[in-house]
């Protein structure tokens, strides 16, 4: 019985053993991990190169378009004895007019089209550092030497040579060197704005302006309603003071929203910004978009917190001896804000000179 008995046991221990499950060998499980991973990483890489292509494309066609619009402004910098150059920081000069004009290729500055203004004129520079911006109005009656016309309106210089005298006129004024300069129609300002779905400015004063109303505070704009508030300085009784207030908030309101998630991840506007931009705007052959890029590259961290806009010292409001009205410069001032600027320290000149 007690063979018998065993005999059965190990004959069901052994259909047991053979109904049972046999375990891979542990390199077996691993290896339909590691295709997987291997898969994956694949995928990934595809994705990667997929974005880099569609960024590469994208790209390019802001170049096309930035290139195919914009103008180049025939030599837009004075010949002769200069300013040195920033070591690292960079002064771009501002400039909004009428239109966008060109001059004689002879270089005597004389306008081949009449009756074009400069009615903003604005500073750009740009630390070496690259915390911040800071961007100087200058107002248009401000009472300067305009070279080889002697003490004028500094628009005259505009009126009288363009952009070439200008710039030049500006150089002579600061005593620093600009590196870059781009001169935009007003209308664009107005295009620009549409492109970004509008903009919203802090307006020092409520207003009433060419059909349109603004209130003390934030303003939403359109285009139009833009290119009103910009322009406008009849309804003040400081006149230009007021303006260049207004064109600096609206300065401020446009890298808000180049800057705002609305527009930073959304390709189509920043393509219809660039189109319409550049469709008005004039810069000298330095200015590439290369240039832009990398410029906008170092600037990553700023934000518009750290765009500081400020106005060059007056002196108050006078005559000129030919009986216009004008708004005298603050010489010394202006010799300490020159020397801020060449030594790359607007910072600490702002702390001294608050406004």
């Amino acid at each position: 019985m007690s063979e018998r008995r065993a005999a059965r046991q190990a004959a069901e221990a052994a259909e047991a053993a053979a109904a049972a499950p046999i375990d891979a060998p542990k390199r077996k499980r691993k290896r339909p991990f590691l295709v997987a991973l291997i898969a994956s990483l694949g995928s990934l890489v595809g994705i990667a190169a997929v974005v880099a292509v569609v960024a590469s494309v994208f790209v390019g066609g802001l170049a096309r378009s930035y290139d195919a619009g914009k103008d180049v402004i025939a030599d837009p910098f004075p010949t002769g004895s200069r300013p040195a150059p920033s070591a690292g920081a960079q002064n771009i000069l501002l400039i909004g007019s009428d239109s966008r004009s060109n001059y004689n290729p002879d270089g005597d500055h004389q306008k081949l089209d009449i009756g074009g203004r400069s009615d903003t004129l604005m500073l750009a520079h740009v630390p070496a550092d690259r915390t911040g911006v800071y961007l100087m109005s200058i107002m248009r009656d401000s009472w300067v030497d305009v070279p080889g016309h002697g003490m004028a309106k500094m628009n005259a210089a505009y009126a009288w040579g363009g952009v070439p005298l200008t710039v030049q006129t500006v150089e002579r004024l600061l005593d620093v060197r600009i590196d870059h300069v781009a001169e935009i129609d007003f209308e664009g300002f107005k295009d620009m704005t549409d492109a970004l779905g509008g903009v919203t400015v802090d307006s020092p004063k409520a207003f009433e302006a060419r059909g349109h109303t603004y209130a003390a505070g934030a303003n939403r704009l359109d285009g139009d309603a833009a290119l009103a508030f910009v322009r406008e300085r009849y309804s003040f009784a400081d006149a230009d003071y007021t303006r260049v207030q207004n064109q600096q908030a609206f300065m401020r309101g446009i890298l808000d929203g180049v800057l705002s998630k609305g527009t930073i991840t959304n390709p189509g506007r920043i393509q219809d910004f660039v189109t319409v931009t550049s469709k008005y705007l004039s810069v000298d052959e330095g200015l590439t978009f290369q240039t832009l890029v990398g410029l906008g590259w170092s600037l990553r961290d700023v934000r518009p917190s750290d765009l500081s806009t400020f106005t060059m010292p007056t002196a108050g409001t006078g005559t000129s001896p030919d009986g216009q009205s004008i708004v005298n410069v603050n010489t010394l001032a202006v010799q300490s804000l020159s020397q801020a600027l060449r030594s790359d320290d607007v910072p600490e000149w702002l702390q001294e000179n608050p406004q």
